[in-house]
């Protein structure tokens, strides 16, 4: 047996376990003597020794080996906890990273999302202050509009008024240059010596036809009759207008006598021109085109009013006559399809009377089939067998399926998917039997043969 080495795998080795007693390698045992005396003796001694020290060696190696084991195995756990520590560190830093990235992004979307608000905000906000000056501007313009529309309509209004104020000094001044112009031909013409005060005559008529026409106007202002007053004005002034002809013919020459008669017309019939104007404004009289420019309107309005009543009557023509054709092909359909429904329809309408059965199809329907339009006994049973081959369909089922319900009861005729199990009790009084069911027609064993197939379940 050799001895252990100082060093395993680069490692110092352990100090070695102690041995008790004198221990020596086995080449350093000194060979027996041939020549002892006891030489039995001395060889079972030896080989107690030997035997004594290889398990003294034994012991030491496992040991040894179990001291190395444990090291090793105390190192590899260490180096296992070390990297464990590594791994769950980096798990860690690994984590302790991505949760700083999802903060990070978080945090820049929160960002995000708070300028875009924020923008939003403050678009917003243009917007609406776009909006507010916008409407401040609209709201100023219409108010420049409205006043320069009404500066506009107050100087027209101002010139109106100063140009028929100026008008009405103009027929004033003119009335007066005529009077002056007139009175002293009547006034000769009234002249005696014998009666002076035949001279206010002429005075009396030119004044009279003044005062007149001022009454001409107050009963215009007033809304009253005027067309007397300005009768009378015209009367008084053709009698001027005659006297002042008649006395200039004879006493003068005809250019005067025409001249101081169109005087006495003249005066008043410019005023009473005037007057007339501002009546007629008062009354809202129209002008000459304004009342051809109505008319025309009214024309127009009447063209298209008769347009317009010519297509609705054309159109509720062509309605009458497609719900007529509508009338007459329902009355075919249904006296065709339903003969029974239309002759009970026709003898219900006459009894409640009314001139068309369509009018009481409805009760007349319920009376004679007992659903009402768009049902009967023939639409039900096919619903409901429709209905069946649709729930069939889903639970992936045959439609004619038997009840497999535990209380079914099936008679003696009919098959069953299963093995009728013997059973035959003793009679006693209420119990079925064969027999006592009345037998089948041949399309009922037939049908009820073809269900029991189908319901089993090898069935195609």
């Amino acid at each position: 047996m050799t001895a252990s080495p100082s060093k395993v795998n680069g490692t110092a080795r352990p100090p070695a376990v102690p041995v008790l007693g004198d221990w020596q390698p086995i080449e350093a045992t000194p060979a027996p003597q041939a020549d002892t005396p006891t030489e039995t003796q001395q060889g079972a001694q030896v080989d107690s020794e030997l035997v004594a020290q290889a398990q003294a060696e034994a012991i030491r190696a496992a040991a040894w080996a179990e001291s190395e084991e444990r090291r090793l195995a105390a190192e590899a756990k260490k180096e296992a906890d070390l990297k464990l520590a590594e791994a769950e560190a980096e798990a860690i830093r690994l984590k302790a990273e991505e949760e700083a990235r999802k903060t990070r992004l978080a945090n820049d979307k929160a960002e995000a999302r708070a300028r875009e608000e924020q923008a939003a905000r403050e678009a917003r906000i243009a917007k609406l202050n776009r909006e507010r000056e916008e409407q401040e501007r609209a709201a100023r313009e219409t108010e420049e509009k409205a006043a320069a529309q009404e500066q506009a309509e107050a100087a027209k209004a101002a010139e109106i008024a100063a140009a028929e104020e100026q008008w009405r000094k103009y027929a004033l001044r003119f009335y007066a240059v005529c009077s002056v112009v007139a009175l002293p031909v009547q006034i000769a013409a009234f002249y005696n010596p014998n009666a002076l005060w035949l001279m206010a005559a002429p005075i009396m008529l030119e004044g009279g036809a003044w005062v007149v026409l001022k009454g001409a106007r107050a009963a215009a202002s007033g809304h009253r009759p005027h067309w007397h007053y300005r009768l009378i004005a015209w009367v008084l002034a053709f009698i001027a207008a005659a006297i002042n002809l008649w006395h200039g013919l004879h006493a003068f020459d005809p250019a005067t006598a025409i001249g101081t008669a169109f005087a006495s017309i003249a005066g008043p019939g410019v005023y009473d021109l005037h007057e007339h104007g501002q009546i007629r404004k008062r009354d809202g009289a129209l002008t000459r085109k304004q009342r051809k420019a109505a008319e025309k309107e009214a024309k127009r309005l009447a063209v298209e009013k008769a347009a317009e009543e010519k297509q609705r009557t054309a159109e509720k023509e062509a309605a009458d006559k497609a719900a007529a054709a509508k009338a007459a092909q329902l009355t075919e359909l249904r006296t065709t399809h339903f003969p029974k429904v239309w002759e009970h329809a026709v003898k219900l309408a006459a009894d409640l009377g009314e001139t068309d059965p369509n009018a009481v199809w409805e009760r007349a329907k319920l009376d004679v089939e007992g659903a009402k339009p768009g049902e009967s006994a023939d639409v039900l049973r096919m619903r409901n067998a429709a209905a069946a081959r649709v729930d069939a369909a889903r639970q992936n089922k045959p439609v004619n399926t038997v009840s497999k319900t535990t209380n079914a009861q099936r008679t003696s005729q009919m098959q069953t998917t299963k093995k009728q199990r013997v059973y035959n009790p003793p009679a006693r009084p209420g119990r079925r039997t064969k027999g006592d069911t009345a037998p089948y027609v041949a399309a009922a064993r037939k049908q009820a043969s073809i269900t029991a197939k189908n319901s089993r379940p090898n069935a195609n």
